[in-house]
């Protein structure tokens, strides 16, 4: 992203915080992205004001740190958005932040924060709660964990509008599928909500969210990682009901993924477009073609594209989509030869020599969608990567587990990186693919870990809310089967194609079972096994047995 301001930014490193403790003065922490338009926004009209400038540089070490690239930054001191204004004591505790500041309220804030600092110094500093509570509420696991995601969503639930809660609108792909299997109608309602109101007709592809209840003020960027998981979601949506409704949001975004967002380069999938002009977005076809394309960030990174990848292929399983294919294959090729080494994946395809103790070290999130897009790799096109898959498991377990759950990464960095932190999303998006993982192995341990991570967060399970409807569906699936279709075939035949097409979207389908006759197949749930299908409409009548 281009720098516009006057600010002598620093990177974050060990370097930086040494010289704010040298000089005793505070730090002032920017997170920003380069989709952000009120981050560019802000460098133009407040970080480029000459005295607000000088003022930074002079009583201030003032650090920059885009959150795509350093997202344990970003998970540390996030303000509720970004962009975030947040000062530190050389220790890496806050003394305060803020969100966007125009130049008034900049002034404002770092004169208060210089009488702070004068007065109190590295005491006016703390620690942010999640950081201080190292180990979250452990509960055992029961079937209350999905009734309560159900009553939340029912509650949260708009019935005028779709989706859920009131403002801002965002399109929860993980409460989306939840519902699909729960409460058809409501997930419906929602899906069609979504599509009507964040899908881009022209482009293709998913705008972030809304600003407000009825689905207005569109934020007109576009994010990879939930682009994928959108393209996942509506698939699985086209599953439930056969509908076009469904599928062509998904045949639209895939389409804008493997164009704009096509890193042609690296053979992978660029990290994001920003906005761009707000009002090219309200103008016809023929208007809209003339006007300037809006920025992409080629970065490329491990987590989103696992993705991506994720999501092509649930597509291609239920379509046979040659395009799904084709590029989920090239950018798993890219995933597996650059990004992954030994277990451990990499955050970025290339990114600068930052000291945040991550360059050497697994990061949860990456580990976590990694391993489940390898899963669904195995269950849907190629068995083969299924030995990577257990790499990746077992390095996240060896590296990263501690007591009963998963740290977000390495606690030997500056700042409040050198605190452990245990989140949520990425533990139950962890827990998810050991399972699934456990079924494609017939490893029991993986399964053990999956257990045990979910009942770390058990004690605070009836508060979690609707943005982590994947800890109910994890749990749901772990205490009733999964539902399991083993096929003696390989991917790609008829056989093989019927079971990714049969029953719902939670269930796990495993090619080359090595216990099956060539060409046969059954379904498991449970304790209950059924006999072997050797057809299509076999193994359809012995699913609907089961499922009676």
């Amino acid at each position: 992203m281009d720098d516009p301001t006057r600010v002598e930014w620093r990177e974050w490193g060990r370097e930086a915080f040494d010289e704010a403790a040298d000089a005793d003065v505070p730090l002032l922490l920017s997170l920003t992205a380069t989709w952000c338009d009120h981050c560019h926004e802000m460098d133009a009209e407040t970080y480029a004001e000459p005295r607000i400038a000088a003022h930074v540089n002079d009583s201030f070490v003032p650090i920059r740190v885009d959150v795509d690239r350093y997202p344990r930054v970003r998970d540390r001191y996030n303000m509720g958005g970004f962009p975030s204004t947040v000062f530190l004591a050389p220790d890496g505790s806050v003394l305060t932040g803020a969100g966007y500041l125009g130049p008034d309220g900049m002034r404002q804030v770092l004169d208060s924060v210089r009488t702070m600092w004068d007065t109190k110094g590295s005491g006016a500093g703390r620690i942010p709660r999640p950081l201080r509570e190292d180990n979250p509420p452990a509960g055992e696991l029961s079937g209350d964990v999905e009734v309560a995601m159900l009553g939340q969503l029912t509650e949260a639930y708009d019935e005028t509008a779709g989706g859920w809660g009131q403002q801002p609108k965002f399109p929860l792909p993980d409460a989306l599928e939840f519902a699909l299997k729960r409460d058809q109608q409501m997930a419906l309602r929602s899906f069609d909500a979504v599509s009507a109101n964040l899908l881009d007709e022209y482009d293709g592809g998913f705008y972030r969210f809304a600003t407000d209840r009825d689905w207005t003020g569109l934020q007109h960027e576009k994010l990879l990682d939930s682009n994928g998981a959108l393209v996942r979601a509506f698939a699985n949506a086209y599953l439930h009901t056969g509908k076009d409704e469904y599928r062509q949001p998904a045949e639209r975004t895939i389409e804008y993924l493997t164009t704009t967002l096509w890193n042609d380069d690296v053979d992978a999938f660029a990290n994001s477009q920003a906005p761009g002009d707000d009002d090219a977005h309200g103008l016809d076809a023929t208007d809209r073609a003339d006007a300037d394309e809006p920025p992409v960030d080629d970065g490329v990174f491990a987590g989103s594209n696992a993705l991506a990848i994720e999501g092509l292929l649930t597509y291609y399983a239920y379509t046979d989509n040659e395009r799904a294919r084709r590029y989920a294959e090239r950018a798993l090729e890219t995933l597996r030869s650059d990004l992954v080494d030994d277990g451990v994946v990499s955050h970025a395809l290339e990114r600068p020599d930052i000291d945040d103790g991550t360059d050497a070290a697994p990061l949860l999130i990456d580990q976590a969608r990694t391993l489940s897009a390898l899963t669904t790799v195995t269950s849907t096109l190629d068995t083969n990567v299924l030995e990577e898959a257990t790499g990746v498991a077992d390095v996240t377990i060896e590296e990263l587990h501690d007591g009963e759950s998963f740290l977000d990464g390495p606690t030997t960095a500056v700042g409040l990186l050198d605190r452990p932190l245990r989140p949520l999303d990425a533990n139950v998006t962890f827990a998810g693919a050991l399972l699934e993982l456990s079924v494609l192995t017939g490893e029991d341990r993986y399964r053990e870990y999956a257990r045990e991570t979910l009942e770390a967060f058990g004690g605070a399970s009836d508060r979690f809310g609707v943005q982590i409807a994947r800890y109910a569906t994890t749990t749901a699936r772990l205490l009733e089967g999964p539902l399991v279709i083993r096929v003696g075939t390989d991917p790609g035949t008829d056989l093989h194609r019927a079971a990714l097409r049969l029953a719902d979207h939670e269930k796990i389908v495993v090619p080359n079972a090595d216990d099956l006759e060539a060409g046969s197949a059954r379904v498991e749930l449970g304790d209950d096994v059924s006999d072997a299908a050797q057809t299509p409409q076999a193994l359809s009548e012995r699913v609907q047995s089961l499922l009676e």
